[in-house]
């Protein structure tokens, strides 16, 4: 999952963005009103925690104008994050086009809980993955293949994460950088490739990701 922060607090956006990459999500950090434009101009991402008190213009107003620009390219979720806690504030929020709405300061624990709970809505199958033989838990952060745990990197974990939220559909390189990698992954590296193939190492055999020349990579699944 690729997530934007925009946050124009150092100390916060630190702590989030090293947390969250913690998590396994790939984050891009935007520290104005003008960067977040910048990125969504560029990338698509699945999430947007938006701070509303930006330096160069209210986040609200951003919000708004990701449901009407067709230059920028509106998150499928959003989530507003500030320190108006007012009931107004919140509605104001909700009016705005945020699917939710985090009041600071917040537990860390409770903004990731926030993220799966975003993420859910558009995936019947709640925080349990299920494909083939294969289990995640997203919660748990944990996943195992035949009943037995997996011991994967972050990034391992990330990319098989979105990977069974796209069953048996062909996903390109371009698909698996733009959704599993941050904007300061190179595209000419052969970074997906070597993930990738560390990842087959250890689903072992028979290998559940079937390589389509040309085209890019389909998890299969397998009974």
């Amino acid at each position: 999952m690729r997530i934007l922060l925009v946050e124009d607090d150092a100390d916060l956006a630190e702590v989030v963005t090293l947390g969250l990459r913690n998590e396994s999500y790939a984050v891009d950090l935007a520290r104005s009103h003008a960067e977040a434009e910048e990125l969504l101009r560029v990338y698509d991402y699945d999430v947007g925690c938006f701070d509303l008190g930006l330096p160069d213009g209210d986040g609200l107003d951003l919000i708004r104008r990701l449901g009407v620009d067709s230059d920028l390219r509106r998150p499928r979720r959003m989530l507003a994050l500030t320190a108006r806690d007012g009931v107004v504030d919140r509605v104001a929020g909700l009016d705005a086009g945020a699917d939710d709405y985090l009041v600071k300061p917040f537990d860390f624990a409770e903004l990731v809980a926030r993220l799966r709970a975003l993420t859910r809505r558009d995936d019947a199958s709640g925080s349990t993955l299920r494909v083939g033989d294969l289990t995640l838990d997203v919660a748990a952060h944990q996943a195992w293949r035949s009943g037995a745990a997996l011991d994967l990197t972050a990034r391992e974990y990330a990319l098989l994460r979105y990977f069974m939220h796209h069953p048996d559909r062909v996903l390109s390189t371009e698909d698996l950088l733009e959704h599993v990698w941050d904007a300061n992954a190179d595209p000419f590296t052969s970074s997906v490739r070597v993930i990738l193939s560390r990842l087959r190492r250890k689903l072992g055999e028979p290998d559940p990701i079937e390589t389509i020349v040309g085209a890019g990579y389909r998890l299969r699944g397998l009974s």
